[in-house]
């Protein structure tokens, strides 16, 4: 557990003295990117090019031979200012068939995060990492159990995703070649402590090639543990993204303890400015709730937060409670699971059970530690 004194401490923030990941076509405008062409001497149009490559084909540094509309005397120098290696692959791990890749990436100064590319039926879905490591300190997630190392930058973001919709393409995963139609910002990292960072890889997500990926908006999912100001902040942005909030209790006692940040932001300011969001996007709010043996599965706790959604535009996404090393807690017996659910329902509260993915790799919800000891036959060098 988090001690008082700590869950009520200032969140940490990232010193700005640290070096930077090196500047790549993600993090730049398309103008700052065609002044980039140009100050190669190249037409300003090579930088539409490389990025079109990057967003459309999915290309990287090691595909550079493949952008053969680019000259070959001007493609390295241009592929080396605009498309820079970001992340590397350190080990992959798949499971559940096949469906569930995790990839372990270092980054250029040696920080590891991680990612998960999970294939549906309806569906292929990428979580990725804001930040190396997470500061918000909930005791029951392996993220937060590590502490916070940085904020990743906007590319480093971008590229995770860039990464996940090349395996689909090329058919890397199980059931053949297919695309990327969902990203949620669940992976490690609290999204909205990085929030400048995040809104712009928003909006290179959401934006058509040469800006951007082109994927809908409205299929992105934005996660926090409640961090007020930039719930009400991302609303004016005009970004139609699903907002999960991890609540995970609904009362301020318990989500003390679960949830250190409740002490700065309590349960009724995190969920008047979902309200507020919901009201501003006309979008659905998702209440994300990891459901704790005999610490949050109470009868009592399911009605008091029927009672806190009731009527409002929400949906209540019930997590299983996945393993990690520093807690002993297990999730729900699945009679109290159910119980749970039926007490939301009885409500008029849609609620729904989170279909378990990668628990086999410690890849599932809250597992994500990215400490580098994972071990795979189908690791990367």
């Amino acid at each position: 557990m988090t001690d008082s004194s700590a869950a009520s401490a200032p969140l940490p923030l990232v010193r700005s003295a640290r070096v930077h990941p090196p500047r790549h076509l993600a993090d730049l405008t398309v103008e700052q990117r065609r002044e980039l062409a140009v100050s190669l001497g190249e037409p300003a149009f090579r930088a539409d090019q490389i990025s079109r490559h990057y967003f459309a084909r999915h290309l990287c540094a090691d595909d550079a031979e493949a952008m053969t509309d680019l000259p070959v005397a001007s493609r390295s120098g241009l592929v080396e200012a605009l498309l820079p290696v970001l992340l590397t692959p350190v080990n992959v791990m798949s499971c559940d068939g096949g469906d569930t890749r995790k990839t372990l990436w270092r980054a250029f100064d040696g920080v590891l995060i991680e990612s998960v590319l999970m294939r549906y039926p309806d569906r292929s879905t990428v979580c990725v990492s804001s930040q190396a490591g997470c500061g918000m300190g909930c005791p029951f997630c392996a993220t937060g159990q590590g502490g916070l190392t940085r904020n990743l930058s906007t590319a480093e973001i971008v590229d995770q995703v860039v990464a996940a919709a090349r395996t689909l393409v090329r058919g890397e995963l199980a059931g053949g070649p297919t695309r990327l139609s969902n990203v949620v910002f669940m992976g490690m990292g609290e999204p909205l402590a990085n929030y400048a960072t995040v809104i712009a890889a928003l909006r290179i997500l959401s934006g058509p090639a040469p800006v951007g990926l082109g994927l809908s908006a409205r299929s992105i999912t934005v996660s926090t543990v409640g961090l007020v100001p930039a719930i009400r902040r991302l609303a004016g942005t005009g970004l139609p993204v699903t907002l999960a909030v991890s609540l995970h209790a609904p009362d301020d006692e318990l989500r003390d303890r679960l949830v250190p940040v409740n002490r700065r932001w309590p349960v009724a300011e995190v969920l008047a400015a979902a309200w507020e969001y919901a009201e501003v996007t006309g979008r659905r709010v998702s209440i994300e709730y990891a459901l704790i043996d005999d610490v949050n599965d109470q009868p009592e706790r399911a009605d008091a937060l029927a009672g806190l959604l009731a009527g409002r535009l929400a949906h209540v996404n019930l997590i299983p409670l996945n393993p990690t090393r520093a807690v002993s807690w297990r999730a729900s017996e699945r009679g109290r699971e159910r119980e749970f659910v039926r007490r939301l329902r009885r409500r008029g509260i849609a609620a729904t059970v989170r279909d378990t993915r990668g628990r086999d790799i410690a890849a599932a919800c809250g597992q994500l530690a990215a400490d580098g000891s994972d071990r795979s036959d189908s690791a990367a060098g």
